[in-house]
């Protein structure tokens, strides 16, 4: 198979992680006999820089005619102060908007390894294995009308969480589809007790259940669910949210997981599939060497499964992440015994163990 593959490194640490990413992705792919085509682009703040827009119009075209994307991090300091139809993230809602990827997969692991890397208690979060699925094209993200006008003390800001129907079902039927490859349990997230928005959410997703008879579905008010994924994280298998209660809720996944560093996740839709790391750009430790490209590396996994259907390469990756986790080898951010490792030792290691 040839894989045809934009590559978006972006800002900060993202150039880091993805050139490692990259170099485990040609490592898997030569293992396994596929060939890569690769392309490059600018987006976020170096596009900024170099173009006066977060996403050229060259970079749309290419992801365009990619079969999937990688992307790295966006954001800097000096833009934040911009105003939000400005800065460098704004190029990242963009590109989602332009490839269709409506449902956003954020894997959650517990590594017997970094068990004592979370601030959790061991027992709490041995065993976890979730996916937090966050619906990204639709809610307050995008709805309008939206803006700040009026001034003194009648200056107001407003922002307008919206759902259609087909937003919220088609959401549903991927959550659903996955659980059934897994512990067929989905635990839909709302606030249905006082926003309209959620009430339709959870008409919707009550609608949809009866098309898997063989899933069970749990209802959950947004802020038990955040009290819940810290005290009994292994109840839930896939876990489905909107837009903004998913954006804020899956970050918790990084005390589960012993590091944000460690968080890969897959945008996808009907044709396309975007994959990232979690974490920011981190601009204070970009150029040194330090930064985990674990997340980066498991978005790489992430995309040989959900965009090119390569289980077994995909499986290839997790072990070799796995193997080097147990290792010792691995970034400040996991708090190693000895000298913490580098972001290309990191990388060394893993594509030595594929």
């Amino acid at each position: 198979m040839n894989l045809n593959i934009c590559i978006l490194p972006g800002d900060g640490i993202g150039v880091e992680v993805t050139r490692e990413a990259v170099r485990v992705l040609e490592t898997v792919t030569k293992k396994f006999g596929h060939t890569l085509t690769l392309t490059e682009g600018l987006m976020g703040g170096i596009a900024i820089h170099k173009t006066g827009t977060p996403l050229p119009q060259e970079t749309a075209d290419l992801a365009l005619k990619a079969d999937a994307t990688l992307m790295g991090a966006f954001g800097l300091p000096e833009f934040d102060n911009w105003p939000p139809e400005k800065r460098p993230e704004r190029g990242l809602l963009a590109l989602r908007k332009l490839l269709g990827v409506y449902g956003n997969l954020r894997p959650v692991r517990s590594y017997k390894s970094l068990l004592e890397s979370s601030p959790l208690k061991n027992h709490l979060i041995d065993g976890v294995d979730m996916i937090i699925l966050r619906e990204l094209t639709g809610g307050i993200y995008y709805g309008t009308p939206r803006g700040i006008e009026g001034s003194g003390d009648d200056e107001r800001g407003t922002n307008t969480m919206t759902y259609t129907r087909k937003e919220i079902a088609r959401v549903t039927r991927m959550a659903f589809k996955l659980a059934g490859q897994r512990r067929k349990k989905v635990a839909s997230v709302d606030k249905s007790n006082v926003l309209e928005t959620s009430q339709l959410w959870r008409k919707v997703v009550n609608e949809v259940a009866p098309e898997f008879p063989d899933c069970e579905l749990e209802h959950i008010l947004v802020d038990n669910c955040a009290m819940q994924l810290i005290l009994a994280p292994k109840r839930f298998d896939i876990v489905l949210l909107e837009n903004m209660f998913g954006d804020i809720l899956s970050d918790e996944g990084a005390v589960l997981a012993g590091s944000i560093g460690m968080l890969p996740s897959a945008s996808l839709g009907d044709e396309k599939g975007l994959y990232e790391p979690v974490h920011g750009s981190a601009p204070d430790i970009a150029g040194q060497n330090k930064a985990n490209p674990m997340a980066a590396i498991g978005s790489i996994a992430a995309m040989l499964e959900y965009s090119f259907n390569l289980k077994a390469e995909a499986q290839a990756v997790y072990a070799a992440v796995e193997k080097v986790l147990d290792s010792g080898k691995v970034t400040a951010d996991l708090r190693p015994k000895g000298t913490p490792a580098t972001t290309e030792e990191v990388g060394n290691a893993v594509c030595e163990a594929i």
